[in-house]
């Protein structure tokens, strides 16, 4: 579990906080979801992803080869609810990358183009 002070340092990024924001809207997304909606690079979305998932902000599922990531079901309330208070407060943040990635259709259909 994350302290405070390195929630806080994951979120000050951009591309993590687009991350965990992301997750929060859609349940759980993918490392090809999030390359095409944040418009970044596989390795870069990887790395952030594996932070998150280090001090414990993210969870993983895998479904065959691919990992879904989600916030983690042991997020300290606290924790879920600063994520839940900005996306609510601040969707203008992710208005970009929430359409691209809402412009590759709905899942299942999302993942068989990407995944």
């Amino acid at each position: 579990m994350a302290s405070p002070t390195q929630f806080f340092k994951n979120l000050a990024d951009d591309t993590r906080l687009k991350i965990m924001l992301l997750a929060y809207a859609e349940q759980e997304v993918c490392v090809c979801e999030l390359t095409s909606a944040l418009d970044l690079s596989q390795p870069k979305i990887s790395r952030h992803l594996a932070q998150l998932k280090t001090h414990g902000l993210l969870s993983g599922r895998r479904s065959g080869k691919w990992v879904f990531y989600a916030l983690a079901a042991d997020l300290p309330k606290w924790q879920r609810e600063v994520i839940v208070k900005c996306f609510d407060d601040n969707k203008a943040f992710i208005e970009t990358e929430y359409q691209q990635l809402i412009s590759q259709g709905n899942r299942p259909n999302r993942q068989q183009q990407c995944c």
